[in-house]
């Protein structure tokens, strides 16, 4: 008789000892599976909160980038171009240039497409008597519209500009004046309309009235001219004063560069802290994710061999107790001519197939109960991606082995019965 027909007639005559031979097999390859689903499931959905938190920290820095850079504008500029041969100290002493530059040299930088700073603003500010008020001691400020850079048009501007003919009016002057909006106002002989008063600020732009920068430069008689150039450094990674001054120097070597460093400082400080707890939210919950699944694979690290070790073990005990079950069969079967070595074969080849066919079921048992289980928070189209063919292909060839190797002290106990023996004591 052919040694496969005697395998499968072999595993058909002993049902229950087939059942509970496959059912450790299956036990063994579906914790395995399962156990591997789940943790690849785990990767999965780390992934995914990742990503989700990412994208979320990412909108959510965006919002705050865009409140914080409202906020911090607040703070107003913290870079100064002034013409190169302006004293700082007398510059300090009297807090305006008494040097001048050509209001073209914001044209040169825009044109120059500089991106270390932003938010150009040219303006003429000079302390004046104010003859028209009792001659009043005041800070005169021409601006214009703040200059786009990189033909970008400043979002929020840090100072508005002021309309032709209108006034902004510092609070002591305009609590001393008495005046509202819309009174009429002279200055060095040209006319104004109060178009804002200012709340009180407790520095000099207390005691300053902004104008528009051509009727400044009319009224000053420096048609053309502005004596700084304020701008706002960008708070970009390698952006520092050093460079901000070669990048300015190569457009405008004519200019010399000071920063307000405690502006800058806290606009620097405050970008930077923000950025650091976005990070370390991410950080937190990958370091939570990584936890979750180093105990998951604890788990697993003590499951799996005991598991596999207890299917072996129950493997070789059902061997041997059906090989001592069957000896008479197996003197009938060694005296009809079949040899010690088909003996030896049969039973080792009845393990394999067993081994393989609760590998091949353990694996879709094992495959079903870790996608229910990981179904939750996972993509329903992500669900096939936690299947491993690769693992099914490698169980499909080591359970064989392992269930062989078990039953081999039996299979070996089979071939070396003497049927002479055996049907004599029959």
């Amino acid at each position: 008789m052919h040694l496969t027909r005697l395998i499968l007639k072999e595993m058909g005559y002993r049902k229950l000892n087939l059942a509970l031979a496959l059912l450790s097999v299956v036990v063994a390859v579906g914790c395995l599976v399962a156990e591997l689903t789940v943790l690849r499931a785990h990767d999965l959905r780390t992934e995914q909160i990742i990503a989700e938190k990412e994208e979320q920290t990412n909108k959510e820095m965006e919002k705050l980038q865009d409140e914080m850079r409202v906020s911090m504008k607040k703070l107003g500029f913290n870079i100064r171009i002034l013409p190169k041969d302006q004293n700082l100290e007398e510059l300090y002493a009297k807090d305006y240039a008494s040097k001048f530059m050509p209001e073209e040299y914001v044209k040169r930088l825009v044109e120059s497409k500089i991106v270390v700073i932003q938010h150009l603003l040219p303006s003429l500010r000079q302390k004046i008597e104010w003859p028209e008020q009792k001659g009043r001691t005041v800070i005169l400020v021409g601006v214009r519209g703040e200059v786009p850079v990189m033909q970008r048009d400043p979002r929020n501007p840090i100072l508005h500009p002021v309309p032709p003919g209108t006034m902004v009016v510092g609070y002591l002057l305009h609590k001393g004046l008495g005046c509202a909006i819309g009174d009429r106002l002279t200055l060095l002989g040209r006319d104004f309309t109060v178009g804002k008063l200012n709340e009180e600020r407790g520095d000099n732009d207390d005691i300053t009235v902004w104008v528009n920068l051509e009727e400044a430069q009319q009224v000053l008689n420096k048609e053309g001219l502005v004596n700084e150039i304020m701008a706002l450094k960008c708070q970009c990674a390698g952006v520092g004063m050093d460079k901000v001054r070669q990048e300015i120097a190569n457009t405008l070597p004519e200019t010399q560069v000071i920063e307000f460093a405690s502006r800058s400082l806290a606009r620097f400080e405050a970008r930077e802290a923000a950025d650091a707890t976005a990070r370390r939210e991410v950080e937190a919950m990958r370091d939570h994710r990584a936890r979750l699944r180093a105990a998951a694979e604890s788990f697993a690290a003590w499951l799996i061999p005991l598991v596999t070790a207890a299917a072996t073990v129950w493997i070789g005990f059902l061997a041997f107790s059906n090989v001592r079950e069957r000896l008479p069969e197996i003197g009938v079967l060694r005296a009809l001519g079949l040899r010690s070595r088909d003996v030896f074969l049969l039973f080792l080849g009845k393990a394999a197939v067993i081994g393989l066919v609760g590998a091949a079921a353990g694996y879709l048992a094992g495959a079903c109960i870790g996608l229910l289980w990981s179904s939750t928070g996972v993509a329903a189209g992500n669900l096939p991606g936690l299947l491993d063919f690769g693992l099914l292909v490698q169980l499909l060839i080591m359970a064989p082995v392992l269930s062989a190797v078990a039953s081999l002290i039996p299979a070996m106990v089979a071939a070396q019965q003497d049927p002479a023996l055996i049907l004599r004591d029959a």
